[in-house]
């Protein structure tokens, strides 16, 4: 299920989209708060630019935003409906999943983001390297 050449794969372990050789984070700590968003500037093996545009990972945001709208309502099926809490406990868990989760939310959603536009290449050692 998890293997290399899935997209799955690259946004769960925030490799390279195209190679899958090498994170692209110069930190794999998510919770590393100071280097949550620091990434290398191009792949070593394939040599992807990692910011395909300028301002090109400001549409993780909307990701992002999705991301926590489903993790809102898992939170608040959890807590309401099989714990049993009460409604104002209910958002009370959702607020700290949302603020516990953050920092993984913010990196998968700029793994799913530029996985959208680069796509796994079993022949990415025939690219020539800019």
């Amino acid at each position: 299920m998890l293997k290399k050449g899935s997209k799955l794969y690259s946004i769960l372990t925030g490799t390279c989209p195209r190679c899958h050789q090498e994170s692209m984070y110069l930190d794999q700590n998510p919770y590393n708060l100071g280097n949550v968003y620091k990434m290398h500037e191009k792949c070593s093996h394939c040599g992807l630019h990692y910011k395909i545009e300028p301002s090109f990972f400001y549409g993780a945001m909307y990701v992002s935003y999705g991301l926590g709208v489903a993790l809102s309502v898992a939170a608040f099926i959890v807590s309401f409906v099989f714990i049993g809490a009460s409604l104002k406990t209910s958002f009370i868990a959702i607020i700290a999943t949302l603020i516990l989760l953050m920092p993984l939310d913010m990196r998968i959603s700029r793994n799913i983001w530029i996985n959208f536009f680069v796509s796994y290449r079993k022949d990415w050692k025939d690219i020539p390297k800019p």
